[in-house]
């Protein structure tokens, strides 16, 4: 079962996979370049993954940056190790802070909780690493003070900025130079995080929690109102964890725990591969509806679950029971939308990348500010823009999400990892918040249910299903349109491309890698 098949089988594609025995792919060509330039000079993939994302904190700061979150998994040549690499929300919140509002605030102070991917990028250098950490450093010091090119899509990303920040003048300064955002083409330099990056650097990110820069973000935050201070940077930690995991045919999918949505994605393969999905031909009605109805009871149970480990009031290997999924499996119809609910009950803008090596070190690697450059706040005189991460709270008092002091909240970002007889097979993610669990079940079906190759898995056009269970298709996919309606599902009638996100991509080949990046995004793959 789920073979996959020649790669020189003749689909459709946008571009052509890449085959080495080292590679990276990344959402940013210039940040592909870095990590290359890594093992180039006799660092692993860890050390091309580190400078690849130091690098994007730069040349993409629309979906990440130096204040931004990250989650990562290592396969280290003999088994899997991941890294969780949020931040809690400062001590001083309290779900009194936030009474009298409707939701969680998603730009501003009070949505900020510690930037935890300093700490991730020292934590994985310092535990996998061969090249100096300052090394990783140089090519993201060298695009900010000398500058680069913007890219298209991230252009266009970046336009929106002048209307959400307007109100924030240090971030005017910093990222809207004249009062307007770059245009793609245009040459972008911000001497202030190449000065950031490279204090980073020598002093292995203590500055960051423990010293001048951590004085300047607690400073901050007191003048503007904010809770974050200096001993809730000093007290930040990065953790080291066991994936979860859900077998998918002859397939072992791995996913960071909770505070991290993968287990959506992990609930949603395991109802389906009792479904035996890959007996449906590609994009019919029948297997696009049973993909999205595994993917809402997915939703259905992340959503009313996941928190930050210490609050969850739910197992996850009750969540994985497989009586219990094979029971949700057996009640959906092929032949009818349903809007699933939870029935476990309490037991009491980001960049995806990823890169492998010659000596069979793979890393699935993602960092986030969630919502385009975050919470617009900006440190002065530093380039950090710091996330938004603390919208993923909710303020429903029976939920174990809901908002408190030093608390990790519910993350969209999930690197993922897949294996097949104990040994490491693929690295992948798919970015953009509520997509990412549901873009880690279309790849995986498209590639060992469909046969594709990496690249023409990301190409492929995909379903979106929303959070109140509407659905949308990417054009490729209209022709379904009248028959998934029939079936009751609603129909989002607005909605933009970028929705679908963006992935990438890196399969173990028998002599090497074959790797793809998506072309929703500015990036690409590249090896030697």
């Amino acid at each position: 079962m789920f073979q996959l098949l020649d790669p020189r089988h003749l689909y459709p594609s946008r571009r052509s996979d890449v085959y080495a025995p080292n590679v990276v792919a990344t959402s940013q060509p210039l940040a592909t370049q870095a990590g290359i330039q890594m093992l180039r000079t006799g660092g692993n993939a860890v050390d091309a993954v580190l400078a690849s994302a130091i690098a994007l904190t730069v040349v993409e700061p629309v979906s990440n940056g130096i204040g931004s979150d990250a989650f990562a998994i290592v396969w280290d040549g003999e088994q899997l190790q991941g890294l969780n690499g949020s931040g809690r929300s400062p001590a001083a919140w309290t779900p009194d802070r936030f009474h009298g509002r409707e939701a969680m605030p998603v730009i501003g102070w009070d949505c900020v909780t510690v930037p935890g991917v300093v700490d991730a990028w020292v934590k994985l250098s310092e535990r996998f690493g061969k090249l100096p950490f300052e090394q990783l450093f140089e090519p993201a010091i060298q695009y900010a003070s000398s500058g680069f090119a913007v890219t298209p899509i991230i252009a266009d990303t970046w336009s929106s900025a002048v209307e959400t920040y307007r109100d924030y003048p240090e971030f005017c300064r910093t990222f809207l130079p004249g009062g307007q955002s770059p245009n793609a083409g245009d040459h972008f330099r911000c001497p202030a995080q190449a000065e950031t990056l490279a204090e980073i650097a020598e002093s292995r990110g203590e500055s960051f929690y423990r010293g001048r820069l951590a004085e300047c973000i607690a400073a901050t935050s007191k003048r503007d109102g904010g809770a974050m201070t200096q001993d809730d940077l000093a007290t930040h930690e990065s953790l080291w964890v066991d994936c979860i995991s859900q077998d998918f045919g002859d397939l072992c999918i791995h996913e960071i725990p909770p505070n991290g949505q993968g287990l959506a994605a992990l609930i949603a393969l395991g109802v389906l591969d009792r479904l035996e999905i890959d007996q449906y031909p590609p994009d019919s009605a029948d297997s696009v509806h049973l993909q999205i109805e595994a993917m809402k009871v997915g939703f259905a149970e992340a959503h009313r679950h996941i928190a930050d480990p210490a609050a969850m009031e739910a197992k996850v290997e009750t969540l994985l029971d497989p009586d219990r999924l094979a029971r949700r499996a057996a009640a959906i119809k092929v032949n009818q939308a349903d809007f699933p609910v939870a029935q476990v009950s309490a037991d009491r803008g980001t960049v995806y990348l990823c890169a492998a090596d010659r000596s069979g070190m793979m890393v699935s690697y993602i960092q986030s500010n969630y919502e385009k450059f975050g919470s617009g706040i900006v440190i002065p005189e530093t380039g950090i823009s710091l996330q938004s991460r603390g919208s993923g709270f909710t303020l429903d008092a029976a939920h174990p999400n809901r908002v408190d002091g030093r608390k990790r909240p519910f993350h969209t970002i999930i690197p993922a990892f897949a294996t097949r007889a104990g040994q490491p097979l693929l690295a992948f993610g798919v970015m953009g918040k509520h997509m990412q669990p549901q873009g880690h079940v279309q790849v995986l079906i498209r590639m060992f249910c469909q046969g594709r190759s990496p690249q023409q898995a990301l190409d492929a056009p995909r379903w979106f299903v929303a959070e109140d269970f509407s659905i949308c298709l990417e054009p490729d996919l209209a022709h379904l349109n009248s028959e998934l309606s029939a079936r009751g599902h609603r129909l989002m009638v607005e909605f933009s491309s970028g929705l679908f996100g963006g992935g990438q991509i890196i399969l173990r080949s028998t002599d090497g890698y074959i790797a793809g990046s998506d072309p929703r995004k500015d990036g690409h793959a590249a090896g030697f």
